[in-house]
């Protein structure tokens, strides 16, 4: 039965996101030039994400042969079956809460600037609702999928272990298109935005959002690429993968009353969320950043008065409650240091150095992102005590309390991707009101709008970042039990777990600087494009009438780029655990797993946080401190930005993604790595 509610939670999410659609495409879509720049929005959005979602259609196959194959040597043909089942499920659902969200998201970008004419309140309600399709629809169809083959699979097996089992095909499948969606649209968002604004602000000094830039429209379309399609694909991966971890875990314990807890601690979640979304639709008053941040606390509250019921319900026993309750205030807590380190006193420190030049801003920015992250990591470790403790206290295993944990700071999911998938419509509209002349009024409405999303952005990232330490250490939990024939100990002392540690923890530093590279390949492209269509259309920079940019060729140099650039972080991160478990066994992936996660959540939370630091610094000095704009001060902020670009909007986040994948792949491989290593001889001594 607790399947059925799941499922009926889902399908609820997904009736709200169809109801917000529609209400968002009746809405005035703008005048004929709002509507024209619209258009190029998004039909360049969709082209980047039509080309992207190909290439990830061979991946996927290509993994599913290997599944079937790999797992038929080890574990027979009907688990191999279900699990590529599971995963071509998890991965088709993540392209289509993609393709779904973004044809809204697309959409709402005009309607919010036309409504932005008529007053604040109506571009806020637009440019919400225009994000929320992606939040509902994500959060949705992750539960609907892992609810619906649960309630099939066991329908089939009658054993929840096994079930639990093959569903990480699901999750596998989930963190598959995230990291090539996150990694991807990073490197499309980033490279257009360095693009633009080291060749327009920098050298032409001409403003943002100016149409005599020809990659203007492909600055907006990185917008929606990269904040929503891959900003959304990362959260559903983390959600399915916080619910996949306490399924799996629950399981193995043999507590039917766990999965049932799961299950129903997201639907709570879900209908918590629906319920926030409505209540910030529905604010009136003059300050974005109050009802996107009510928004967010009063779904948290709600959240939490029925995760309690519930668990009342149950009879599990409330000491379990803490656990869920710590991993919501997390995931909270994170977003606050975050905002806390990229505003105030700690930007203007960062602005204030840009006077000396521009290495002196990057120093500064620098050593704030990595101040940043001693309380968040402090903060991660306590939970996973208390939740460890609580989960033993409770009869159940400490990882269990870790895995619930996990479900309770990203349960709320559906409102948090709303807020973030709200910052790139706000954003854009107000690159439309400019390129369309619709005024300093209506330019500041969407102002406020976005300087509201930017600043519960770091809300969402919190939930990010939170997750990828939770999650993963209970996915790795999950293969220590699935993959070392029955439990896995890791000795400090073995030197096969000391050569994993060391190469797993150089990782996530290798995967971040080949996303960074990626990003500086690609916008050195744009700059190559921008500067010729300068030199060779006659009037462009000068602005004279008739002269008009190539949009389309811009748009179409980045797209080919990012996908170009995008296979080799997101091959790496797949095949590297497999090869490690393979060749060198159990013991030596197990090290290397855990090095990842040691470095790559402190690298996560100071990329994402310097590059938030440095953004908005340059904004403190673009408001008119320190001389505002043109001034020397201003062009060093403007290229200690485009270093922390890629920082906080593509290695930073894929690096969450990196982590779960990593493990979720070690999990599912798992039966394939053991049959390889009966063939390794020098394996002998490590078993």
């Amino acid at each position: 039965m607790f399947a059925w509610i799941a499922i009926s939670c889902g399908a609820a999410s997904l009736l709200a996101a169809l109801i917000v659609a529609v209400t968002v495409l009746r809405k005035d879509p703008g005048n004929e030039a709002v509507q024209r720049v619209s258009s190029y929005i998004h039909e360049g959005a969709m082209a980047f994400l039509n080309r992207e979602y190909r290439t990830i259609a061979w991946f996927i196959l290509a993994v599913v042969v290997l599944m079937l194959v790999g797992l038929f040597l080890q574990a027979g043909l009907n688990y191999a079956v279900y699990t590529a089942i599971s995963y071509v499920v998890g991965a088709t659902f993540s392209l289509t809460a993609g393709w779904l969200g973004m044809q809204i998201d697309t959409r709402s970008n005009g309607r919010t600037a036309a409504a932005a004419t008529r007053g604040f309140a109506e571009a806020l309600s637009v440019a919400f609702f225009g994000g929320s399709v992606m939040g509902l629809v994500v959060v949705g169809l992750g539960l609907l999928g892992l609810a619906g083959l649960y309630a099939i699979f066991y329908a089939i097996t009658g054993n929840s272990a096994l079930t639990t089992s093959v569903l990480a095909g699901f999750s596998m499948g989930a963190s598959s298109v995230a990291l090539f969606a996150r990694v991807g649209g990073g490197i499309y968002t980033k490279a257009a935005d360095v693009g633009a604004d080291l060749v327009g602000k920098v050298e032409a000094g001409i403003p943002e959002d100016d149409p005599r830039n020809p990659a203007v429209i492909a600055d907006n379309v990185g917008d929606d690429v990269g904040d929503c399609a891959g900003m959304g694909a990362d959260l559903y991966e983390s959600y399915v993968g916080s619910i996949l971890s306490a399924l799996v875990i629950a399981a193995a314990v043999g507590r039917p009353e766990g999965i049932a807890l799961a299950f129903w601690l997201a639907g709570i979640g879900i209908i918590s969320s629906i319920i926030g979304i409505f209540f910030i639709k529905a604010f009136k008053g003059g300050r974005p950043e109050r009802a996107l941040t009510t928004g967010i606390l009063g779904t948290a509250i709600l959240f939490a008065l029925g995760a309690f019921l519930a668990i009342w319900f149950l009879g599990i026993g409330l000491r379990i409650f803490l656990a869920v309750l710590l991993g919501l205030v997390s995931g909270v807590v994170i977003g606050y240091v975050a905002e806390f380190y990229s505003t105030g006193k700690r930007i203007q420190s960062i602005a204030k150095a840009a006077e000396s030049g521009v290495a002196t801003n990057i120093l500064e920015g620098l050593a704030t992102g990595m101040m940043s992250t001693v309380l968040p990591l402090v903060f991660i470790a306590a939970t996973i005590i208390v939740a460890f403790l609580v989960g033993e206290a409770s009869g159940f295993s400490g990882f269990y309390g870790i895995a619930l944990a996990g479900v309770g700071m990203l349960a709320i999911t559906g409102i948090t991707v709303a807020v973030d998938a709200y910052g790139p419509v706000a954003d854009n509209a107000g690159g439309i009101a400019e390129m369309t002349g619709l005024g300093p009024d209506v330019r500041k409405i969407t102002d406020s709008l976005d300087a509201a999303g930017n600043t519960t952005a770091a809300i969402g990232k919190g939930f990010a970042i939170g997750s990828a330490a939770l999650t993963a250490l209970a996915l790795f939990s999950a293969f220590a039990n699935a993959g070392g024939r029955g439990s896995l100990i890791l000795d400090i002392l073995n030197p096969w777990v000391i050569a994993g540690l060391f190469v797993g923890g150089i990782v996530p530093f290798f995967f971040a600087a080949s996303a960074i590279k990626a990003v500086g390949r690609t916008a050195q492209r744009v700059v190559e494009e921008v500067r010729r269509q300068w030199r060779e259309i006659p009037g462009l920079l000068e602005g004279k009438p008739g002269a008009k940019a190539d949009y389309a060729r811009a748009v179409d140099i980045t797209t080919r780029g990012a996908i170009k650039e995008m296979l080799l972080p997101g091959i790496i991160a797949f095949v590297s655990p497999i090869i490690i478990g393979s060749l060198f066994g159990m013991q030596a992936l197990g090290g290397f797993l855990a090095g990842s996660l040691i470095t790559g959540v402190p690298l996560a939370v100071f990329m994402a946080n310097s590059g938030a630091a440095w953004d908005n610094a340059k904004k403190w000095i673009e408001a008119g401190n320190l001389g505002g704009k043109g001034g020397k001060p201003h062009k060093a902020s403007i290229e200690g930005d485009t270093v922390g670009d890629p920082f906080k909007d593509t290695a930073g986040p894929s690096l969450n993604i990196l982590l779960k994948l990593m493990a979720i792949a070690s999990l599912v491989f798992a039966p394939l790595m053991l049959f390889l290593n009966r063939f390794m001889p020098w394996l002998a001594a490590s078993r």
